[in-house]
């Protein structure tokens, strides 16, 4: 049975609710009426009804429930959760007792995609990652002429209508947030989970709810070995629950008696040791690269390496590993060198939206940068921040919903010195932006490292760096 005779044996004549008309529910619908779903479309924005896709799968076949009330009377025999609702909405609560299977369209790719899944989660890190790791299998197949590697899920073009032309001798490299994997059943055939620090707690109900949801990246089958950091305090905890096996990485020991923990077999260790990563079992270490042919910066970007050799061992050679990494200069919105004028050097890494993240970002620079910081507020603490930025700014530049938070938390910094580390407010992110530029002299460093999300202002953190390097080489 092939694919299509599976998912129309599966969903034909079967009543199925889709939440949210977003990019990756797109093909879902196409599909779910191409084999003869009734399927209706719940969305909260009206406008949708001028939407060319509205048109069409209306002519199709597919009803709309549009508006405030979209989800009232919510039923059907299965109902597709967009990663932004949370399953524990009252009224799909209500549909789910009354017999409805609550799914998505990434748990239905997972259902059907024949390719050897490689999942990546954590709260930094995973988007380069997720390409470094795709980059790895890419140029892997393309040399052996065997198979072929497709990326996305957090990232990307949605998957689920790729499905229909992989193979057994593919892989899906897919990013994995913890909105999507809140309520998956079914995990990669690899998982890993690159950190995990306070993140989405404006979504999830705490801690505890946020790290349970990472953790069904690696909770089901297939799942059969699980890629995490040995130096992140709640992953460490997982590896050493976990009954999987296991690769932790470490850009901070330098020996797999330091990074395994005692008892645990089927084990490896990713690890430098001066200026060279290398790959060991406990009796044997193999040399994989020297971190000096990373083009990469920063020691983060070592450990997006780590990860990605350790989820690709075995399935790339050592040749492609360093193929890559003496070629890649990185992903747009990550410490994107967008300009340099009148000696200022101008980054973009908009993606940073985490506290632990800017301080990678701040710890990758040559030097102390003139950073804007600000953005949506996660409801996450911003104390790290303040320490962060009070150790490696030169100067700091707020903005966004955040700003007053964070300047809080740098002036009860035990670090924080006024006259050693300018601070100033401003609302307006083109103006904060023109300051930050008017504050820099020559030799100087502008780096946008939000520590926050995008939705106070912008649709994305890609909307937000764009629109940062438009300023820049408008000045």
């Amino acid at each position: 049975m092939n694919i299509r005779e599976y998912l129309s044996d599966k969903f034909k004549n079967k009543k199925c609710a889709v939440l949210g008309f977003a990019r990756s529910n797109k093909p879902l619908v196409e599909i779910l009426l191409s084999v003869g779903a009734s399927v209706t479309v719940r969305d909260k924005n009206e406008a949708l009804e001028g939407d060319a896709d509205y048109i069409r799968f209306a002519s199709l076949g597919a009803t709309f429930v549009l508006g405030d009330s979209y989800l009232d009377g919510l039923f059907g025999d299965y109902i597709f959760r967009s990663p932004a609702f949370r399953p524990d909405l009252p009224e799909i609560n209500n549909a789910v007792r009354n017999g409805a299977i609550l799914t998505s369209e990434m748990e239905l790719f997972f259902e059907i995609c024949p390719a050897k899944i490689i999942g990546i989660t954590g709260s930094d890190g995973k988007t380069t990652t997720t390409t470094l790791t795709h980059l790895l299998l890419d140029t892997e197949c393309k040399s052996s002429g065997c198979g072929k590697a497709y990326v996305g899920g957090n990232i990307g073009a949605p998957l689920l209508p790729l499905a229909f032309d992989m193979t057994e001798d593919d892989f899906a490299v897919v990013e994995l947030s913890s909105f999507q994997l809140h309520t998956m059943t079914r995990s990669p055939s690899i998982a890993a989970i690159t950190n995990l620090s306070p993140n989405h707690l404006d979504w999830h109900t705490g801690m505890d709810e946020y790290i349970d949801a990472k953790l069904n990246i690696c909770r089901h089958a297939p799942t059969d070995r699980l890629v995490t950091n040995a130096e992140n305090a709640i992953t460490r905890e997982i590896a050493e629950k976990s009954e999987l096996a296991l690769t932790l990485f470490s850009s901070r020991s330098n020996s797999f008696e330091e990074i395994v923990p005692v008892g645990k077999n089927n084990c490896r260790a990713i690890y430098e040791d001066n200026g060279v990563i290398y790959a060991d079992d406990g009796a044997e270490r193999k040399e994989i690269l020297k971190t000096s042919d990373i083009l990469l910066p920063g020691r983060h970007n070592v450990e997006n390496y780590m990860t990605a050799i350790a989820l690709t061992e075995g399935l790339v050679s050592l040749e492609t590993v360093r193929e890559v990494a003496t070629t890649f200069k990185g992903v747009a919105h990550r410490l994107e060198l967008v300009r340099e004028k009148d000696g200022v050097r101008f980054y973009n890494s908009s993606i940073d939206s985490s506290p632990s993240r800017t301080a990678a970002a701040l710890g990758a620079l040559p030097k102390a940068p003139i950073v804007i910081c600000g953005g949506y507020d996660k409801k996450i603490p911003f104390d790290t921040l303040a320490k962060s930025l009070c150790e490696k700014a030169r100067a700091v530049v707020l903005t966004g919903a955040t700003a007053e938070k964070i300047l809080r938390e740098i002036e009860r910094c035990p670090d924080y010195d006024r006259e050693k580390l300018p601070v100033k407010h401003i609302s307006d992110f083109k103006d904060a932006v023109i300051e930050a530029a008017n504050m820099a002299e020559n030799g100087d460093i502008v780096l946008l490292s939000p520590a926050c999300a995008s939705f106070d202002h912008f649709k994305d953190f890609a909307a937000r760096g764009d629109y940062f390097r438009e300023i820049v080489n408008g000045l």
